[in-house]
């Protein structure tokens, strides 16, 4: 008789099994993701192309591939120091507790329009309401629970909004910065839709717009320098130092960009997001003095010191810009950044006081009128923070050396 087959060793056994299992995570793995993708699809936006897509080429920030800026973005990408960032203790980077984030009903601010002609409502990150000279717009409108195209994954914001969005007054436009999820918001956008309000932002953002369901003749997208008329005031789109992109494929396919509301008796400056550059001297020179500026102070790292201005070097724009009073915008909402969640607003008060700089210093939800500003206030809780001789956030120049002395 044959031999019977020796039986498989035990060893062996678990290996098969191992390689089986693992090949099942696999492809339930890529299953999820792709069912992922196809279910919010439209959150990540669309493509711009025709008409569109041509104006986009014509433009002096297209380099035939995509947008660009006059200076580059340095980013430090080795692991060293990404694993310095991620294995440092730092501060809490969220509100441990509720009261830690105080709130104020913003209703009453929005109710009538303000006795001096200019109020700014700040309802958290960049999410503001500007009246300027009877002349209402509403800023980078965020009312979705996460910062990313799914609603259940991504930085999940720390307050519900204070408001909904039928409760907000009268809007002549709303203002978009950039395409980023922290600032364009899909569900918002696709609610905002069905106002009839019209929509302000810069190249090739409107193929998002468009497929939320924005009718292309209330878009109306600038390049850098372009100038509208809106209600009686002038809306000049203005450069900045950023990028763009909601995928992995389409980086800096669309432009972003600051703003600036030049009325009758008031102007207000609105930086979107952007690191320092040289250009923010140009724009104060032509377009200020600022009545108040709403800079971006939040979010920093010097791992990638070009993209965000943090909290010194906006206080060195509003310098540059001829403000009379800045506004801290970028910060109060979400975990974007290593550094702790209050430390952008100690930094900016040590920064201004020692410049000189008025700032102002609103609750979530809170009105701010510059021609009678409160004076600032800690209203967030003490914790440590890292001051900005311990952690320096300098911008680099064309040639990637720290300037702006």
């Amino acid at each position: 008789m044959p031999e019977a087959a020796p039986a498989p060793r035990p060893r062996r056994r678990l290996r098969s099994r191992l390689l089986r299992w693992t090949g099942r995570l696999f492809v339930a793995s890529v299953a999820f993701v792709v069912a992922v993708l196809v279910i919010y699809r439209s959150a990540f936006g669309a493509s711009a192309e025709g008409a569109r897509l041509a104006r986009m080429e014509a433009s002096p920030q297209w380099n035939g591939a995509g947008f660009e800026n006059p200076e580059p973005l340095w980013n430090d990408l080795s692991l060293g120091s990404f694993l310095s960032r991620v294995m440092m203790d730092t501060p809490p980077r969220t509100p441990e507790e509720p009261a830690d984030l105080p709130t104020v009903d913003p209703r009453a601010g929005l109710a009538a329009p303000p006795v001096s002609g200019l109020r700014v409502t700040w309802l958290g990150h960049s999410t503001s309401v500007v009246h300027i000279d009877g002349a209402v717009f509403l800023l980078d409108p965020v009312w979705g629970p996460t910062a990313s195209p799914i609603p259940w994954a991504g930085p999940s914001r720390w307050a519900e909004p204070l408001l909904t969005l039928e409760e907000l007054p009268a809007l002549d436009a709303v203002i978009l910065s950039h395409d980023h999820y922290d600032h364009l918001d899909a569900p918002t956008i696709e609610a905002l839709a069905h106002t009839g309000v019209e929509f302000y932002a810069p190249l090739g953002v409107g193929a998002h717009l468009a497929l939320w369901g924005v009718p292309e003749a209330r878009i109306h997208e600038r390049d850098w320098g372009d100038r509208s008329e809106v209600a009686g005031i002038e809306v000049v789109c203005t450069p900045a130092r950023h990028a763009s992109g909601r995928e992995v494929f389409d980086q800096n396919a669309t432009l972003w960009a600051g703003w600036a509301f030049l009325g009758p008796s008031h102007r207000v400056f609105f930086s979107g997001d952007t690191g320092l550059f040289d250009g923010m001297k140009r724009i104060g020179e032509e377009l200020g003095p600022f009545d108040l500026t709403m800079l971006e102070v939040g979010a920093y790292d010097a791992a990638w010191p070009d993209w965000h201005l943090g909290p010194e070097q906006a206080v060195q724009a509003h310098g540059w810009l001829r403000g009379k009073l800045l506004l801290p915008v970028h910060w109060g909402l979400f975990d974007l950044a290593f550094h702790g969640w209050t430390e952008p607003m100690e930094r900016v008060l040590v920064a201004a006081e020692e410049s000189g700089a008025r700032v102002v210093t609103p609750r979530l939800g809170e009105s701010v009128e510059p021609d009678a500003p409160a004076p600032p206030t800690r209203w967030w809780p003490t914790q440590a923070w890292s001051t900005a001789a311990e952690a320096p956030v300098v911008a680099t120049d064309v040639d990637g050396r720290p300037p702006h002395p």
